[in-house]
């Protein structure tokens, strides 16, 4: 009979100790209404986590009981049909707050770098009989999978469209085929804010194609120089998470400045990037 693997062998052979205090979590919360952070939002936990990830570690972080009490990690999944869970990452707890204003305890947490590749990729069986959301380690999961993720799923240029959190994943993690792929070529992009409808739309013309321009925007926090985007941002450190990115138009690796800024110009003039966007010239 094969051996089932569980997602404590997995979290131990990446660094976690046995001796570590560790919690599982699993979010599965068919509330209508949230309350985070003491403002209600009709959206189901999925689509927080998809469309809002540094709003859902605020939901993950406060508490109206003390469901983390004495952990040193917690490892979170996000619950799916029947009893099955993805993964989304550990956390380390650096601090419990009692004092908070929003709610009775508020765990300031950080996430563990190893575990990054994996996020949203591994799902396992939380099982039957053992429904409750807050578990701990000793609770074994089978792995059910480990679903292909940004690394090797590329899925072509035209189909490009991310989230600033993925864009930042992808790059800080340099997914080996997103990394081959997006340098292979310039391209000209554009930059919604799906908070107000604006556009931007830019080229990009060096040697490290769309992936060394795309850099900086992760290096940068979501602005990538830009004036009108570096006021939001510097208004909000966490306004990029309001952005999509896609590719609107492969260019050669080789092209000049002059040409991609040529092919640029004609996007925004198609899409109105200056008279209603972001672009200021």
């Amino acid at each position: 009979m094969e051996k089932k693997i569980t997602i404590q062998e997995l979290l131990f052979n990446r660094g976690l100790k046995k001796e570590d205090k560790i919690i599982l979590v699993r979010h599965k919360d068919k509330r209508e209404t949230k309350v985070i952070r003491g403002v209600s939002y009709n959206k189901s936990i999925y689509d927080i986590y998809r469309d809002q990830p540094e709003l859902f570690l605020e939901y993950q972080a406060e508490q109206s009981d003390d469901k983390f009490k004495g952990a040193q990690y917690i490892v979170s999944f996000l619950g799916e049909q029947g009893t099955l869970s993805r993964f989304l990452g550990v956390y380390k707890i650096e601090t419990t707050v009692t004092t908070d204003r929003h709610s009775p305890y508020y765990y300031k947490m950080a996430e563990v770098d190893g575990f990054r590749n994996l996020k949203e990729r591994v799902i396992i069986d939380w099982g039957k009989g053992t429904q409750a959301w807050c578990q701990g380690i000793s609770n074994e999961k089978e792995i059910i999978e480990i679903a292909p993720g940004f690394d090797n799923a590329f899925p072509g240029y035209p189909n490009v469209i991310l989230k600033f959190f993925q864009l930042r994943d992808i790059i800080n993690n340099a997914y080996p085929e997103w990394k081959r792929m997006l340098s292979a070529v310039n391209c000209i992009y554009a930059i919604l804010d799906n908070k107000t409808g604006k556009i931007y739309v830019g080229s990009t013309y060096n040697k490290l194609g769309v992936w060394g321009r795309w850099s900086v925007y992760v290096d940068t926090k979501g602005h990538g120089n830009n004036v009108s985007l570096k006021k939001l941002v510097e208004s909000d450190p966490k306004y990029a998470d309001n952005l999509t990115f896609s590719i609107l138009h492969i260019l050669p690796i080789n092209i000049s400045p002059e040409q991609a800024i040529k092919e640029e110009t004609l996007f925004k003039n198609k899409l109105g990037a200056i008279s209603f966007g972001f672009c200021n010239n």
